[in-house]
């Protein structure tokens, strides 16, 4: 299934106090750290893995370890707030960053920077934005990511609008969704109703 809408008691809990407007710039940043974290857990479900045998201090185990590297490329700035409750539970992934702002009158996502590693062809590769809004960004952001050859790629969300969602189902049938929430609608403006506001203005204060 390409949408996978995540549902815990946890996750929601912590996704209400995101989407509350008391919540300060610290609490709104640590919250999203740790939605990361908890989303990270069925994000990586489907990993591969490989057998491999160990020593324990008590004798040789026949285990499991993964089997493909993990890629996460936040798109700038709101991504950010997402790559460390990830990279926590993956500390060998290694982190490429896209950045793309969305022009206020033409609501079309424009590309200033993209620098990504080298083994995209090769990874799972996790775009990272809280906003799953128009889709504009996160298709664009998607397709630099398959041409610098990235073949396995997953959008991390937090949360998103039926028309983004429909949107990448579109243009990126192989990509799967993931979301903590699937709000109703989008404004005039082309924000998330009832949604958390900007995410990038109060990840980092700057409204």
């Amino acid at each position: 299934m390409m949408l996978n809408l995540l549902k815990h008691p946890l996750l929601t809990h912590k996704l209400t106090l995101l989407r509350r407007k008391e919540t300060d710039t610290k609490d709104f940043r640590e919250t999203l750290d740790e939605i990361a974290g908890l989303m990270a857990y069925e994000i990586t479900r489907d990993l591969p893995v490989r057998d491999i045998t160990i020593e324990t201090p008590l004798g040789k185990c026949t285990t499991q370890e993964l089997a493909i590297d993990v890629v996460l490329v936040p798109v700038l700035r709101a991504g950010l707030g997402m790559v460390d409750g990830i990279s926590n539970l993956i500390p060998t992934a290694r982190i490429g960053h896209i950045g793309m702002y969305r022009d206020h009158v033409t609501l079309k996502p424009m590309t200033y920077y993209s620098k990504f590693p080298d083994n995209l062809p090769d990874a799972v590769v996790m775009v990272l934005d809280p906003m799953l809004a128009t889709g504009g960004s996160s298709t664009d952001a998607i397709q630099v990511l398959k041409n610098h050859g990235a073949k396995t790629i997953k959008l991390v969300c937090v949360v998103g609008a039926p028309q983004g969602v429909e949107r990448i189902m579109k243009d990126h049938p192989d990509v799967q969704i993931f979301l903590a929430g699937l709000d109703e609608k989008l404004n005039e403006h082309g924000y998330i109703v009832p949604g958390l506001g900007d995410a990038g203005d109060r990840l980092f204060g700057t409204k």
